[in-house]
């Protein structure tokens, strides 16, 4: 089960890719939200399903409940529909975006489907979308790799046992705060952000330094194989810990702190200074 926020016509709608079906999940709320423009979906999406009952539908049978995650960061259990149940559910909703929804649908199941047969179409797609945000060429290269040494730890993590999203969360909060000496809650609060990504509003150093502590901490795990969350917990630390160790050694050569509360409002920010660069590559060299 993979979460992921897709975007029409700049209205995110909720959506979880189902491997076992191979299929996409939508919010149901998100969807009538786009469609009706109501102020208060989620009674409009009572009010429907209440109707489409005493109209013998059965479509309400077809509901899949998912947490995904809120505005307020945490996740709730949501109403959720297959895109071949939700197809039926548009028709009962009277909108004029009701076809431009249909099209989006059925582009986004494709693009997942050519993503499936060829993985290098998700990365082009990354690609795209960070450039389309405006970050530079050398900030996005650097992403795209954070992404796949994350995916790698958490692969680990969910090897090990590790299910809940709060305890993923615990995990990388344990980690984070190893290596940058803050909580994700303070991190995000210097740099300015609440609910958007922190990696997105990471510098360049900063997304080496959090990468290493994952590449670390997935290394780790896979070498002890913890049985406990307690022990996963150790390790994250342990993980971040070396990347502790490395960030003091730049910032010795620096002279300056590499956590930085620059953010994505200034995409240029986020590079490092070629300087600072040289720097960091010499360290290495070493």
């Amino acid at each position: 089960m993979e979460n992921k926020v897709k975007l029409f016509e700049n209205k995110r709608v909720r959506t979880v890719w189902m491997a076992e079906r191979e299929d996409w999940c939508f919010s149901v709320v998100d969807v009538i939200d786009i469609l009706t423009g109501s102020k208060i979906p989620r009674n409009y999406w009572s009010d429907l399903k209440h109707k489409l009952i005493a109209e013998g539908s059965q479509l309400h049978e077809k509901i899949v409940q998912l947490k995904l995650p809120s505005s307020d960061g945490k996740s709730y259990k949501t109403d959720c529909l297959y895109t071949k149940d939700l197809l039926r559910l548009i028709q009962s909703i009277p909108s004029p975006k009701a076809e431009p929804f249909k099209m989006w649908l059925a582009q986004v199941g494709s693009e997942r489907l050519e993503e499936i047969a060829d993985p290098e179409k998700s990365i082009t797609r990354g690609v795209d979308f960070y450039r389309a945000k405006g970050y530079t060429e050398g900030w996005i290269n650097q992403r795209l790799q954070t992404i796949e040494m994350r995916k790698e730890l958490t692969d680990e993590w969910k090897t090990r046992g590790v299910e809940l999203e709060k305890d993923f969360a615990i995990l990388t909060n344990e980690m984070t705060k190893a290596w940058s000496g803050l909580s994700v809650k303070a991190y995000k609060e210097l740099k300015g952000i609440k609910k958007e990504n922190l990696r997105d509003n990471m510098t360049n150093l900063e997304l080496v330094l959090n990468m290493l502590a994952e590449v670390t901490t997935t290394a780790i795990s896979k070498s002890r194989q913890p049985e406990s969350f307690s022990e996963n917990r150790k390790i994250a630390i342990e993980g971040g810990t070396v990347a502790k160790e490395t960030r003091s050694n730049i910032e010795k050569r620096i002279g300056k702190s590499v956590i930085s509360s620059a953010n994505a409002t200034d995409k240029l920010s986020l590079e490092v200074a070629p300087e600072t660069r040289q720097l960091t590559e010499d360290t290495d060299s070493e």
